[in-house]
C-alpha cells in the first residue's frame, strides 16, 4: 500500500480523543450546574456551552476521518483480495501447463513416429494456441496485472469475445500499485464485456504501451458507440444506463488514476469505442 495504516493504533487514537471529548463535556457542565457564579454567569455559561460544541464538532471530525480510513483500508484490503485470487487461478495454469508439457511431447512424438505428420501438425497448433493465451499476458513487470489479464481472456473467451492483449511495454517501475492496476483495467474490461453482448463478431484490444514520460493502455471495442449525451457524465459517481447499484466502476477507474496524477478519455464512433488512460512515470507529489 502507499500509505501503511497502522489499525490498533488508529482504533486508541479514536478512543483516546472519543474519552477526552466526553470529559470535557461533563467537567463543563459540572462546572455550569454546581458553580454558584453570581456575576457575568450568563456570559460563563455561554463561553462554556462553545467550549462544548467546539469538542464536540473536533470529535465528530476525528470520528468522520478516522472513519473515512477505514472505509479506504476496506477498499484496499479486497483490491488486494481480488488480485490474490487471480494470481492463484494464474498460477494452477501455469502448473497445468507445465505437467501437461511431456504428455503433448509423447503424442507428438508418437504421431510422428507412426508418420501421422498432418494429425500432429493440428495438435500442435491447438497446444501452441493454449501456451501462447497464457504467455501473451506474461509480459508486464506486474504479477497481479498479469494474472488479471489471463483472468479477463479466459472470461472473454466463455462469453464469446476475442480478447487480443498487445504488451508494448513491460510497465517497469509502473507508480500505481498492482492491485489498484487491476481495478482500473478489470472495472474497463467488464464494462466492454457487456457492451459487447449484442455485437456480432466482438473483438475487445488492450495496447500496455509507455513514452518517456508515462504509462500508457489503449482499450478499444467494437461494440455500438456511446451516446454523445453521455460521455460528458460516464465517469460521473452513480452514473450508469445497466440499472440500480452499478455505476461506480468507471468513477473507480477515474479516480484511481486521478490520485496518481494521471487521467483517461473516452473516443467512441461507429465501431470503435476506446479507453485511453495513462499515468506519469513520477507522481506528480515526488516531481
Amino acid at each position: 500500500m502507499r500509505k501503511q495504516v497502522n489499525i490498533h493504533k488508529a482504533a486508541v487514537f479514536s478512543i483516546v480523543i472519543n474519552a477526552v471529548q466526553i470529559a470535557a463535556v461533563l467537567a463543563i457542565a459540572a462546572l455550569v450546574l454546581f458553580t454558584d457564579i453570581e456575576q457575568g454567569s450568563a456570559i460563563f455559561v455561554e463561553f462554556a456551552l462553545c467550549v462544548a460544541a467546539v469538542l464536540a464538532a473536533w470529535g465528530a471530525m476525528v470520528d468522520i476521518s478516522q472513519a473515512l480510513g477505514a472505509q479506504r483500508v476496506n477498499e484496499q484490503t479486497q483490491m488486494l483480495e481480488e488480485a490474490y485470487g487471480q494470481l492463484e487461478n494464474l498460477n494452477v495454469t501455469l502448473r497445468a501447463q507445465r505437467h501437461d508439457f511431456l504428455n503433448h511431447m509423447q503424442v507428438v512424438g508418437s504421431l510422428l513416429e507412426m508418420q501421422e505428420y498432418d494429425e500432429a501438425t493440428r495438435y500442435i497448433g491447438r497446444v501452441y494456441g493454449d501456451v501462447l493465451s497464457v504467455s501473451s499476458v506474461l509480459r508486464t513487470a506486474s504479477p497481479a496485472v498479469n494474472a488479471l489479464l489471463q483472468a479477463k481472456m479466459a472470461e472473454s473467451e466463455r462469453r464469446g469475445v476475442l480478447m487480443r492483449v498487445q504488451t508494448e511495454s513491460k510497465w517497469e517501475g509502473l507508480p500505481v500499485q498492482g492491485w489498484e492496476m487491476c481495478r482500473v483495467l478489470g472495472n474497463l474490461i467488464d464494462n466492454a464485456l457487456d457492451a459487447l453482448k449484442q455485437t456480432e463478431a466482438p473483438c475487445l484490444t488492450l495496447t500496455l504501451s509507455e513514452t518517456r514520460e508515462r504509462f500508457c493502455f489503449v482499450l478499444e471495442n467494437n461494440g455500438p458507440p456511446v451516446p454523445e449525451a453521455l460521455r460528458e457524465r460516464i465517469f460521473s459517481p452513480g452514473f450508469t444506463t445497466k440499472g440500480a447499484g452499478r455505476g461506480m466502476g468507471l468513477f473507480i477507474v477515474h479516480e484511481i488514476l486521478s490520485e496518481n496524477g494521471g487521467d483517461i478519455r473516452l473516443e467512441s464512433e461507429q465501431g470503435r469505442t476506446a479507453f485511453l488512460g495513462w499515468v506519469p512515470r513520477v507522481q506528480s507529489g515526488e516531481a
